[in-house]
């Protein structure tokens, strides 16, 4: 139980960030639901049963003029912040890298690096100048950020690309208590890998259903790094489904 804790959730409505905002409210912490869309923001507070602890806060977070608003209103509501979980993102289809439109590249890019950059520099700056001082950045890697699947250039590329984010920021934030770790998650069956109940592309060129697992593990997993004290850091965590093609993936 964190009491007096306070969170910011990036995709917030649905899937990953939906369940992790609900673990981490049913433990105590008041958290800021974050996504693009109104709706589902509204109902996944709904669904916390604790709307005194949860507030749901519209944000493109590939936009730097409405993640400076976000935090604003972040600090504002709740004076501190001690946790942001950077796992708002999006993939594409699979498709070899000169049929890419440039537009989805950069789409790509700005959501799942762009946005948690963004999202890393304001909650940083939180909680370096805050007293008492620190808090904890955990950011959505994905086993993409080791093994690619075929066909994922943008979604491989910017995952890559968070592991260099999450190694920074977990040295840079030392002299200020921040901790920052990444959970990389393998075939949680959120809406967007329902795909892999039907079947996805291997490395072998076949297709192949793919085993998935309940979306509350990753959200068990993210509470338990959420929940250490600031001497302690989970730097990588892998949370997959156990028969899933990883290990010895292609």
């Amino acid at each position: 139980m964190s009491e007096g804790k306070f969170a910011v959730v990036t995709g917030a409505g649905t899937g990953v960030g939906k369940a992790t905002g609900a673990a981490l409210v049913a433990n105590g912490w008041t958290v800021a639901f974050v996504g693009r869309r109104r709706g589902p923001l509204d109902a996944a507070v709904t669904a916390t049963g604790a709307p005194e602890r949860a507030v749901a806060i519209p944000c493109d977070i590939s936009e730097a003029s409405q993640v400076d608003e976000l935090f604003a209103e972040v600090k504002e509501r709740f004076g501190r912040l001690d946790l942001l979980f950077n796992n708002a993102g999006m993939s594409y289809k699979s498709v070899m890298i000169d049929e890419i439109p440039v537009e989805v590249w950069n789409d790509v890019v700005g959501v799942n690096l762009t946005g948690s950059f963004l999202c890393a520099r304001a909650a940083f700056g939180i909680m370096r100048h805050q007293k008492p001082m620190g808090g904890r950045i955990i950011n959505n890697g994905s086993v993409s950020a080791y093994a690619p699947r075929p066909g994922s250039v943008p979604y491989t590329a910017t995952k890559h690309a968070i592991t260099g984010l999450t190694k920074t920021l977990a040295l840079d934030g030392r002299p200020f208590d921040i901790a920052c770790g990444q959970i990389d998650i393998g075939n949680a069956l959120t809406e967007m890998a329902m795909a892999m109940t039907k079947g996805v592309p291997q490395a072998n060129g076949t297709t192949a259903v793919e085993a998935t697992m309940d979306v509350q593990r990753v959200a068990d997993a993210v509470l338990h790094m959420a929940s250490l004290r600031l001497d302690a850091n989970v730097l990588f965590m892998t949370v997959m489904a156990t028969k899933m093609p990883y290990v010895g993936r292609g």
